[in-house]
C-alpha cells in the first residue's frame, strides 16, 4: 500500500489480496504471506491537466543529476527535481507519447504528435526541432557517436546528427511507432506495422528483415549474447540470432504491446493481454502471473526480483522464481512503464500524477543485465548495456 498523505489527508487504502489466475500451461507462481508489506510514497507530482484521458503515456527518464523528465498528452514536457518539485516545463504543439532519452551532454530528445522531434537543453531551452511528416510516438535511441534514431507515423525511420541535421532516412511501408534498440556493434533494430523487424547498419543500409505474424509496436531487447528479443501482436515472443534467423519463439497466450526486459540470468519477462510471463533464454516458461485485463507496459528486472504493474492500478514485486513480495495500489489507472533509479526508487505515472515510491525492505538497483528495463537504462538511450 502507498501512503498518499499529500492529497488523501493521510487516508490509507487497504491492499486487495492478490488472486492468482492459473492459465493453461503456466507454471504456478508462489503466493506471498498475508498481509503484504507496504511501499512508501516518497512524493507525488501533479501534471495539472484537465484532459479527460490518460495524461501521460511517456515513461520517465532520469538524468545523471537525478532530474526526472517526461512528456504529457496536453503537450507539456516536464523536468522534475529528485525531491518532486517542478524544475521547468516546455510546451510542445500537441500530445507527447514518446518517452524521452538523455544524451551524454545532457540534451533531452523526444517526439510529439505535432509532427516534430525536439532537442532541449538541460535548462529546458529549445536547442532545435526537426519536422517530420506525421506523429512521432517512437521513443528515440542514442548511439555511442551521438546519432539519434526514431521512427514516425509517416513511415520513415530517421537518423539525425546531434545538431539536428539529417544523417539518413529509411523508408518503410508502414507506420513505425516501435522504439529502436542499438547493439554493441552499432546495428539498429526496430519494428513496424508491416510485421517486420528491421536490422540496419549505422549507415542506413539494410542488414536483414524478419517477418513476424503481427504488427510490431514494442521495442526490441538485446541479450548479452547478441540475441534480439521482440514481441508482436501475434502473441509471440521471438528470439532472433544476430544474423536474423530465428532461434526460438514462445507463444505467450495473447497479444502484447509490452517490450521485453532481461534479468541477470538472461530470462525474458513480458506482459500481454492476460498475463505476465518469465521465459528462459532458451524459450522455456519459468512462471506466469495471470490478469483479466491487458498488460501493455514494460516491467523492470531487479537484482533477483521483478517489478511489474497489474492493470490498472497496482504495482507488484516478485522474486525471480515467482513469489509475490509486495504490492502498491495507485488511486488512478497506471499509464506508463516502470522506471527504477540506481538508488532503487521506483517512478511510475498514472493519468494525473507521477510518483516516486520506495519498495518495502531494501531498495534494490536494476539488474546488471544487458536490458533490465524499457529503453535499457534510466537515461533511455536504447543502447545495449555492456
Amino acid at each position: 500500500m502507498i501512503r498518499f498523505a499529500q492529497f488523501f489527508s493521510g487516508q490509507k487504502y487497504i491492499l486487495a489480496t492478490v488472486f492468482t489466475v492459473l492459465l493453461a500451461g503456466f507454471a504456478s507462481p508462489l503466493r506471498a504471506e498475508s498481509p503484504l508489506p507496504e511501499a512508501t510514497n516518497l512524493w507525488s507530482f501533479s501534471f495539472n491537466s484537465d484532459l479527460p484521458y490518460n495524461s501521460s503515456r511517456s515513461t520517465p527518464a532520469i538524468a545523471p543529476d537525478g532530474t526526472i523528465y517526461l512528456g504529457v498528452f496536453d503537450g507539456n514536457f516536464f523536468a522534475i527535481t529528485p525531491s518532486g518539485t517542478e524544475k521547468w516545463r516546455f510546451k510542445a504543439g500537441s500530445e507527447i507519447k514518446s518517452s524521452p532519452a538523455v544524451a551524454d551532454d545532457g540534451t533531452i530528445y523526444f517526439g510529439s504528435r505535432d509532427r516534430k522531434f525536439y532537442a532541449l537543453t538541460p535548462s529546458g531551452k529549445l536547442k532545435w526541432s526537426f519536422p517530420t511528416g506525421a506523429w512521432v510516438d517512437s521513443s528515440p535511441a542514442i548511439a555511442a557517436d551521438g546519432t539519434i534514431y526514431f521512427g514516425g507515423w509517416d513511415k520513415i525511420f530517421y537518423a539525425l546528427n546531434p545538431d539536428g541535421s539529417v544523417k539518413w532516412k529509411f523508408a518503410v511501408n508502414a507506420i513505425v511507432d516501435s522504439s529502436p534498440a542499438i547493439a554493441a556493434d552499432g546495428t539498429i533494430y526496430f519494428g513496424a506495422h508491416d510485421k517486420k523487424l528491421y536490422a540496419l547498419n549505422p549507415d542506413g543500409t539494410v542488414r536483414w528483415a524478419f517477418l513476424t505474424g503481427g504488427d510490431i509496436i514494442s521495442s526490441p531487447a538485446i541479450g548479452k549474447d547478441r540475441v534480439i528479443y521482440l514481441t508482436a501482436l501475434d502473441g509471440n515472443l521471438y528470439a532472433l540470432k544476430p544474423d536474423g534467423t530465428e532461434k526460438w519463439r514462445y507463444h505467450s497466450g495473447s497479444t502484447t504491446e509490452s517490450s521485453p526486459i532481461l534479468d541477470e540470468a538472461g530470462s525474458v519477462c513480458i506482459g500481454n493481454n492476460v498475463s505476465t510471463v518469465v521465459v528462459t533464454s532458451e524459450g522455456r516458461l519459468l512462471w506466469g502471473w495471470g490478469s483479466a485485463v491487458p498488460m501493455d507496459v514494460s516491467q523492470v528486472a531487479m537484482n533477483g526480483q521483478f517489478y511489474f504493474s497489474r492493470p490498472w492500478r497496482s504495482i507488484m514485486g516478485f522474486t525471480s522464481d515467482g513469489k509475490q513480495l509486495w504490492q502498491a495500489d495507485l488511486p488512478i489507472n497506471i499509464s506508463g512503464s516502470l522506471m527504477v533509479s540506481a538508488a532503487g526508487t521506483i517512478y511510475i505515472c498514472d493519468e494525473r500524477w507521477v510518483y516516486a515510491l520506495r519498495p518495502p525492505g531494501k531498495a534494490l538497483p536494476p539488474a546488471k543485465s544487458s536490458w533490465p528495463m524499457f529503453r535499457a537504462n534510466v537515461r533511455h538511450t536504447g543502447r545495449v548495456n555492456s
